[in-house]
C-alpha cells in the first residue's frame, strides 16, 4: 500500500526496478525488430514490403489503445493494469519466438502490443504513487531515462543479438525478464489510493482506436507515395471522425482523451514539447543507420557502436535534471536541453565521408545530453500538472504524445529519403534540427506559464 506521500525504501527501489523492467521490454520491442527484418523476411519466405507488418502491427495497437487502457487504469487500478500487461507480453513475446509463418508472428505481435500499450499506459501514474512529490522529479528522471535508452539502444541491442544468435531471442529474451518483472509486481507494486466511481466508456474506445488507427495509416500512405487522393480521404476521414471523437469527450466529465487537462497551458505546451522532440529524434535515429552503412560502409554491428554514445549521454544527464529540476524551472532546462540537441543534429547533417568517428562520437554525445536534459523535466511537468485522480489519463497523453512525435518522425523521414535519394539523411537532420528549435521555444514559453 502506498503512505500519503510515496512509497518507503526499499519498497520504493524495488517499484521502480519492476517500472524500468517492464518499460525497457516494451519500449525496445518497437525498434529492435528493425535491424532483423530482411533475416525475418528470408527464414519466413516472405517479401520485404510485407515484414514491415512485424513493426507496424505493434506500433499500430499501442497508438490505438493506449489511452483507453490509462482510462481503464483510472478505474480498476494501475498496477491490475500493470501486471496484465506484462503477462500478456510475457507471453505473446514466446509466440513470436515460435512463430512459423508471417501470419502467426504478426497476430502476435498485434496482441503483444496490447501488452505493451498496458505498460505504457500506467507507468508514469504509477510512478507518481511510488515517489514522495518532494522527489518525483527524481523518479520521472529514471523513467525518462529508460524510455531514451530504450528508444535509442534498439539498433544496437538487436545487432549484439543477431552476432550470436537467431532473430527468434530478440522475442524469447523477454520471457525470462516478464516473468522476473511480474514477480516483482507483485510484491512491490502500489495499489490506488484513489479509485474512481465511473464506467468505461466503449464509444470513446472505440472513436480514440478508429482516429489513431486512421492517423497511423494516413501517416504512412503519405510517407510512401501513395496517391494524393488516397491520402486526403484518409486525412478527411480521420478529421471528421476525429472531430466527433473531441465533442464527445468533452461532455464527458471524466473523458478518455482528457481535453480538460488541455486546458492547463502548461500541460498543453509541454504535450507540444514532447511531440516535437520525438519526431525530432525518431528523424535522426531511423536516418543515420543509412548514412553510416549506405555511405560510410559501415558494418551492423559498427552502426550500433556509433550510435551508443547517444544513449550513454542520455543515461549520464538524465538523472542531473530530474535534480536540477527541483531548484531550476522546468521551461528552462527544457529549452536549454532541446538547443543543445538541435546543435548536434545540425551538426550531424553536415557529416562528410571524411568525418572521423571521434568527431561523430562528439555530436552523438551532444546530441544525448540534450535530450536526457530536457526530457525528465519535461515528463515532471505533465504529470505533476494534472490532478492527482487523474494520474492515468496524464500519463496517457505523455505516452500518446511520444507515440504521435515517433510515427510523424519515422514518416517524414520516409518521405524525405523518396523525394531526396542521395542526401535523405541530411535533409532528414536539418528537419529533425528545425523541430528541436521549434521545441526549445515552446519550451521556454512554460517559464511564466501555470
Amino acid at each position: 500500500m502506498t503512505t500519503n506521500d510515496g512509497l518507503p525504501m526499499p519498497q520504493r527501489l524495488g517499484a521502480i526496478l519492476t517500472i524500468a523492467l517492464g518499460i525497457t521490454m516494451a519500449v525496445l520491442d518497437g525498434t529492435i525488430a528493425n535491424v532483423a527484418l530482411p533475416s525475418i523476411a528470408t527464414d519466413l519466405n516472405t517479401s520485404a514490403g510485407a515484414s514491415i507488418w512485424i513493426v507496424n502491427g505493434y506500433q499500430l495497437v499501442i497508438t490505438m489503445t493506449l489511452l483507453s487502457l490509462s482510462s481503464l487504469g483510472d478505474i480498476v487500478g494501475y498496477r491490475r493494469i500493470y501486471k496484465i500487461g506484462l503477462a500478456l507480453f510475457s507471453i505473446m513475446s514466446l509466440f513470436c519466438a515460435l512463430s512459423d509463418s508471417l501470419l502467426t508472428l504478426t497476430i502476435a505481435r498485434i496482441l503483444q502490443g496490447f501488452g505493451a500499450a498496458a505498460l505504457m499506459s500506467v507507468n508514469t501514474a504509477l510512478i507518481r504513487l511510488i515517489y514522495p512529490r518532494a522527489r518525483l522529479g527524481r523518479g520521472l528522471a529514471i523513467n525518462a531515462l529508460v524510455v531514451a535508452i530504450s528508444t535509442a539502444a534498439g539498433p544496437t541491442v538487436a545487432a549484439a543479438i543477431l552476432a550470436v544468435t537467431s532473430w527468434q531471442w530478440l522475442f524469447a529474451i523477454n520471457v525470462p525478464l516478464g516473468i522476473a518483472a511480474f514477480i516483482m509486481a507483485m510484491k512491490y507494486l502500489p495499489q490506488n489510493e484513489i479509485k474512481q466511481k465511473q464506467r468505461f466508456d466503449g464509444l470513446s474506445a472505440l472513436l480514440n482506436a478508429i482516429t489513431f488507427g486512421l492517423f497511423f495509416i494516413a501517416l504512412t500512405s503519405f510517407s510512401h507515395n501513395v496517391n494524393p487522393w488516397v491520402v486526403a480521404i484518409e486525412l478527411f476521414v480521420t478529421l471528421v471522425i476525429g472531430s466527433y471523437f473531441v465533442r464527445h469527450q468533452l461532455k464527458n466529465p471524466l473523458p478518455l482523451l482528457p481535453v480538460d487537462l488541455l486546458r492547463i497551458p502548461i500541460f498543453s505546451l509541454s504535450l507540444c514539447t514532447s511531440i516535437c522532440s520525438f519526431c525530432a529524434q525518431m528523424l535522426a535515429m531511423v536516418s543515420i543507420p543509412f548514412y553510416f552503412q549506405r555511405t560510410l560502409g559501415l558494418s551492423e554491428t559498427e552502426t550500433g557502436l556509433l550510435l551508443t554514445p547517444w544513449p550513454l549521454a542520455t543515461m549520464v544527464l538524465a538523472p542531473i535534471s530530474g535534480r536540477l529540476v527541483e531548484r531550476i524551472h522546468a521551461g528552462l532546462l527544457g529549452s536549454a536541453g532541446m538547443v543543445l540537441f538541435s546543435a548536434g543534429l545540425f551538426a550531424l547533417s553536415q557529416l562528410t565521408p571524411n568525418s572521423g568517428y571521434i568527431t561523430i562520437t562528439i555530436w552523438m554525445i551532444l546530441c544525448g545530453a540534450g535530450f536526457g536534459l530536457f526530457q525528465s523535466p519535461n515528463n515532471l511537468t505533465i504529470i505533476s500538472s494534472a490532478p492527482k485522480h487523474r494520474s492515468g489519463g496524464a500519463s496517457g497523453m505523455l505516452g500518446t504524445a511520444r507515440l504521435v512525435g515517433q510515427t510523424t518522425g519515422t514518416a517524414i523521414v520516409a518521405l524525405l529519403f523518396n523525394m531526396f535519394t542521395e542526401n535523405g539523411t541530411h535533409y532528414s537532420l536539418v528537419v529533425a534540427s528545425l523541430f528541436a528549435i521549434i521545441a526549445a521555444v515552446v519550451s521556454g514559453l512554460r517559464w511564466k506559464t501555470k
